[in-house]
């Protein structure tokens, strides 16, 4: 999955109709809610959007025929890759119908320009992991982890014989981290996930 680094804009004339889509990153629900009240442009013809965040979308065709503007701009999203973003797309008539199957290629393919162009990250999906480790293994346990990769201890809690690590690492590492927790220590610890 792919996020966006900073907000991104696309324009193109399709016919003399206007489309303008806007792209934004988005924490959650009511942020997409503000910014697409932010970004409504009252003179256009429609104000057209989706988002999606994690498995929760929404999309509306805004006065488009049902169909041919909200849920290309998702699909753009999807195909794209994107999580945690909004798109609007903005459309002022320019006095030439486009037919359905015309209004979905602009909307869906505006949406489609902005993000290809968009400035964006991979995220990886990561995982919460604790470790319990002896004073003996502690040392070498962690200057081992910071070889990893995308490896962070996120706690470290000091007890009686030793420390348990709690760890914040990306999903597929899970597996080879424990192995190496298991080979340097002999067996006498095991990463579990929270």
């Amino acid at each position: 999955m792919f996020q966006l680094v900073q907000p991104a804009s696309f324009e193109q004339t399709i016919k003399k109709s206007r489309f303008i889509a806007h792209a934004l990153a988005i924490a959650e629900e009511e942020e997409a809610k503000e910014a697409i009240t932010r970004l409504r442009d009252e003179a256009a013809s429609h104000n057209c959007w989706a988002w999606r965040l994690g498995s929760a979308y929404r999309f509306s065709d805004a006065g488009e025929p049902s169909g041919t503007a909200g849920k290309p701009i998702l699909a753009a999203i999807d195909g794209q890759q994107m999580d945690r973003v909004l798109v609007v797309v903005i459309r002022w008539f320019g006095g030439i119908l486009l037919g359905s199957g015309g209004l979905v290629r602009a909307y869906g393919g505006t949406a489609a320009a902005c993000l290809r162009e968009a400035s964006k990250i991979e995220v990886r999906p990561t995982v919460e992991a604790k470790v319990s480790l002896n004073f003996a293994d502690l040392a070498r346990v962690k200057a081992r982890l910071q070889a990893f990769e995308n490896v962070t201890i996120s706690a470290e809690i000091f007890r009686d014989r030793g420390a348990d690590l709690v760890l914040r690492l990306p999903e597929e590492a899970m597996e080879s981290v424990a192995r190496l927790v298991r080979d340097l220590t002999s067996g006498r610890a095991d990463l579990s996930s929270n």
